[in-house]
């Protein structure tokens, strides 16, 4: 009895001493502070000096930087690392399956076949199994397979699993079933009723993710956040306020980063500045964390509200290792759509200089900021730029891009030549990009020829009907114009209305093209019409046009920033500025009324349409008409 004892005691010294010389060896290598892969390889190649390379608990934290490093090197590092572990445990393979799932480089199937190996080596999975591999599904049949498993482990009533099991089934839309998984959740927590909340919200099922947040007993701010996503991604951005109002009535904290990104998103779809600029006070009282998306969603919002000196004002004044990716992209579309072309090409090469490197979206947006300018030759030699030296392949938008700086710039045949010559079709946009071009150089040919195609690739957008009439009707040919008109009332297809948004005092204010009940516009026309204002009528169906005559009035008079000026001028003090947002392209009779207007009111004014913006002061627009 005392030699067992004896030799219990020294066996037990033996692997408190043996504990301690790992702790010893092990720990002056701070692993947290591994940078490369050459740094983990020097870790791992002391592991196996002192011996521990069978340890399962040191090789897990290798597994995972090599997942996180996401490059195929690491990818096959983290294979020979599990594959020299002679007993995987169910903690090292929950590991390499979530790494791979994270690092996106191991096909999905493979993590699964991972599982498989799993069961094969009588490795029984735990609660920390089931999340990732239905994340890793691709298939619903896989998901449901899973699901028996999850059952099979005595998983069925683990809240993080059934959790899963509802993000799994939404993702396949199979939301039904994603409902009756939760109604076995005898106490569901704010991550299912986010979860089906967002799950009806992604495919498009607004109204129910609505009725299932009001019947949520007790919101937090995941769930606020996606119900008011919800609204900003399908532009009901009036419904996402109401609810952002609701949300601070009810609960005066729970503006954190995410909600605050969202409805960043929302001001910027209404043009709404005086709420953005609100809510970007509230993230700097409250020392909110900054990463790249609400970064990005402060730029945007200021670029898009017409506030581009203050958008430069807070890029600048992020410290550089804060300029992600995504903020430097934003700054650079947004002088583009301001027409600042010189401007973004600078910041380009500020960029570069930095050495941040571009991707795609950046020369998107540089390209665009050519097209706005005019700047044929920098848009060429950067979309060659684009290809020599980054090797990014151009997308159907660079294309659509291109051929919109051509066409801008009159060389309508030689856009047309590009798009003979891109490896892949054209899509409807860069036709659509062609036609446009055609209208305004008038090249009555090839515009018929690319407007039927156009319409037949998308029967049922107005504004393509709209666009090849305006070009009949540019060239006279008003029988073809009927034509037109009879196509879209044979398929019944309507013509989109002209909407345009003011906001003031913190409230945004709708109009819409054609409305009569505002008397404030006729004040202001006869302001323009004494300085000798006659509508043009160049482009627009005069005598055939597709907005309705009403007492023998012209529609232009009615068009939508027209109101929302007139409401402005009425509601505002001397000197104010006047930001309107428009939903589609401003025609020529407004471009020129809103010059005529700035002069005669002494008001500057900022029009933001479809494409660009137009910032109107003293009788001239920042785009110098070339839009």
């Amino acid at each position: 009895m005392m030699m067992m004892m004896s030799m219990s005691m020294s066996m037990s010294m033996s692997s408190s001493s043996s504990s301690v010389q790992v702790q010893m060896h092990v720990e002056p290598f701070h692993f947290e502070k591994c940078q490369s892969m050459s740094q983990l390889r020097q870790y791992h190649s002391q592991i196996i000096r002192l011996g521990l390379s069978s340890h399962n608990h040191l090789i897990p934290p290798l597994i995972n930087f090599c997942a996180r490093a996401s490059t195929s090197d690491a990818l096959t590092y983290a294979l020979k690392l599990f594959d020299s572990i002679p007993q995987p445990d169910a903690f090292l393979y929950n590991t390499i399956i979530k790494g791979f799932l994270l690092s996106q480089l191991l096909p999905t199937n493979s993590i699964l076949l991972l599982y498989s190996h799993m069961l094969q080596n009588s490795v029984i999975p735990n609660n920390f199994t089931f999340p990732s591999l239905l994340r890793a599904c691709r298939k619903i049949q896989h998901g449901m397979q899973i699901h028996a498993h999850l059952f099979k482990f005595g998983f069925g009533a683990h809240s993080v699993c059934l959790n899963s099991l509802i993000h799994m089934y939404v993702t396949f839309q199979a939301l039904e079933e994603a409902r009756r998984v939760f109604h076995t959740i005898p106490h569901p927590d704010s991550v299912s009723w986010t979860s089906l909340i967002s799950g009806y919200s992604k495919w498009g099922l607004i109204d129910e993710a609505f009725t299932i947040f009001q019947l949520m007993p007790q919101k937090n701010s995941a769930s606020w956040n996606a119900m008011m996503a919800a609204y900003v991604q399908t532009n009901r951005f009036h419904e996402a306020f109401a609810l952002f109002d609701r949300m601070k009535a009810e609960n005066n904290n729970v503006l954190d980063k995410f909600v605050a990104t969202t409805m960043l998103s929302a001001c910027t779809g209404l043009g709404a500045l005086d709420q953005g600029k609100w809510i970007h006070e509230y993230i700097k009282r409250n020392g909110i964390e900054l990463d790249s998306k609400l970064t990005t969603a402060i730029v945007d919002m200021y670029c898009k509200c017409g506030c581009l000196e203050k958008a430069l004002q807070v890029f600048h004044s992020l410290p550089l290792p804060c300029r992600w990716i995504s903020s430097w992209n934003c700054m650079i579309g947004g002088l583009a759509m301001h027409g600042n072309g010189e401007a973004a090409i600078q910041l380009f090469k500020e960029m570069e200089r930095q050495r941040v490197a571009p991707d795609d979206i950046t020369f998107l947006n540089l390209l665009t900021a050519c097209a706005h300018s005019g700047l044929v030759e920098e848009g060429r030699n950067y979309f060659s730029y684009m290809i020599r030296v980054y090797g990014i392949e151009p997308r159907m938008e660079h294309f659509g891009c291109m051929v919109d700086l051509l066409g801008r710039a009159g060389m309508v045949p030689e856009a047309r030549k590009l798009i003979d010559e891109m490896p892949v079709s054209p899509d409807v946009t860069v036709l659509g990009t062609l036609l446009g071009a055609c209208k305004k150089h008038r090249n009555i040919e090839l515009g018929e020829e690319i407007g039927r195609r156009v319409i037949e690739l998308e029967p049922n957008n107005s504004g393509r009907y709209v666009l090849l009439a305006n070009l009949y009707a540019n060239a006279g040919k008003w029988e073809d114009v009927a034509k037109v008109r009879k196509l879209m009332d044979d398929r019944g297809v309507k013509k989109a209305p002209g909407f345009s948004m003011i906001e003031l005092q913190g409230t945004v204010h709708e109009f819409i093209a054609g409305e009569r009940n505002h008397p404030q516009v006729y004040e202001m026309l006869e302001h323009l019409k004494s300085v000798g204002y006659v509508a043009d009528t160049n482009g627009v169906l005069h005598g055939h046009d597709f907005d309705e005559e009403e007492d023998g009035e012209n529609p232009l008079y009615y068009h939508s920033e027209k109101l929302a000026i007139a409401f402005g001028l009425s509601r505002t003090k001397p000197g104010e500025t006047l930001r309107i947002l428009k939903n589609l392209r401003i025609c020529e009779d407004c471009h020129h009324a809103c010059k005529l207007i700035s002069t005669v009111f002494d008001r500057e004014i900022i029009v933001r349409d479809r494409t660009r913006f137009h910032r109107f002061k003293m009788g001239q627009c920042s785009c110098q008409d070339y839009w």
